[in-house]
């Protein structure tokens, strides 16, 4: 395995699987920070600490594999280009603050994708794991077996009082981050998404973009998380959680309902439109190809559109982002060049497809 492999597949292997709830619920994640115990966090350690961790990483667990994680590549930031390290940010197997501190940071990557471990993040270890679909519960109990198995290797640093502790304050506890990404065009075509969020945080949970923290909710589609990890069990945030995303999933499905009953005409003229525009634009910038393949895995989810399957759009929704399309062209482009091979790159997979 090499990393071409990570770099060159715009899908994960794991997102072509079937999940629950996969018409609006993409995918699932459990996310654990850990550091290591009487050692420095990344963000105040020296060089040398950062290399220390990074070589016992590296030495206990490159190219092992657990379960049906196979074979973990270990990948050292500096290893990678500029455009290679925004590919994998906009595959989620690693994050924008990883990139910030590359000098001294690596990944370790299942085969699959399905597990990512960050070395040298804001905490010693970020460890995560995906599943398709609506499957939480699944993720949590993967991610603790996974965990354990780490820690067979690795003194975590722990307080019986305040659980794990981490860099950051509002991670001290469980250290856990359960979040699921959820396609929601009905929501937010009717405008219910407005008053949904602030409900929402309520109860301990926030709504984000598609990068997490401070991006866009680019392409309908929104990272619901908790934020409190102080206090609660694992599995009391994983229930909540799931509590929050069934509703979630109740009122998009009314809302597609509601819409259909009102002006399905207008929705479908809508959804075929944009899909005339992927099919067909010789120039696109980002925001109007994340809301045209919106629409167009609405009109898949409803039954309109069936020449094309829902994979592909999840494809497309990485692929035509400015990492993938500068690799893809393997040079630096400007921003005008990137909506030319973007709409080019749009039809050539729905050619393909069809």
């Amino acid at each position: 395995m090499t990393l071409d492999k990570f770099i060159d597949q715009a899908i994960s292997p794991w997102m072509r699987e079937e999940g629950p709830d996969k018409d609006i619920v993409m995918s699932s994640r459990i996310r654990l920070a850990r550091n290591f115990a009487d050692q420095t966090y990344p963000i105040l350690a020296n060089e040398e600490k950062l290399v220390e961790i990074q070589e016992f990483i590296r030495d206990e667990y490159a190219n092992k594999s657990f379960q049906t994680y196979k074979d973990l590549q270990y990948v050292p930031l500096t290893d990678l280009s500029p455009v290679e390290k925004s590919v994998l940010v906009e595959k989620h197997l690693i994050s924008p603050h990883l990139i910030k501190h590359s000098d001294y940071a690596a990944t370790l990557i299942s085969e699959n994708e399905q597990v990512s471990i960050m070395v040298n993040e804001e905490d010693h270890l970020r460890i995560q794991v995906y599943y398709p679909g609506l499957q939480l519960k699944t993720a949590l109990e993967q991610s603790f077996a996974l965990d354990d198995w780490l820690e067979e290797k690795v003194d975590y640093a722990f307080d019986e009082t305040k659980g794990y502790l981490t860099s950051c304050p509002t991670n001290v506890g469980t250290g856990m981050r359960a979040s699921v990404m959820m396609h929601l065009p009905a929501l937010v075509l009717t405008k219910q998404i407005n008053r949904l969020i602030p409900a929402i945080s309520q109860f301990g949970l926030v709504v984000r973009g598609i990068y997490g923290e401070g991006s866009e909710a680019l392409g309908n589609i929104f990272q619901v998380s908790n934020q409190i990890t102080l206090g609660k069990s694992e599995q009391d945030i994983v229930d909540d959680l799931e509590s929050v995303v069934h509703q979630l999933i109740e009122h998009e499905r009314m809302a597609r309902n509601h819409i259909l009953e009102r002006t399905g005409t207008k929705l479908e003229d809508r959804i075929f439109r944009s899909y005339g525009t992927l099919a067909y634009s010789r120039i696109m910038d980002s925001k109007e190809a994340s809301k045209c393949i919106s629409d167009v895995r609405l009109g898949i989810d409803l039954g309109w559109i069936d020449n094309t399957s829902g994979n592909i759009l999840n494809e497309l929704m990485v692929l035509t982002q400015p990492g993938f399309l500068q690799h893809y062209a393997n040079r630096s482009l400007r921003p005008d060049e990137r909506d030319v091979l973007r709409a080019s790159v749009i039809r050539e997979r729905l050619k393909l497809e069809e």
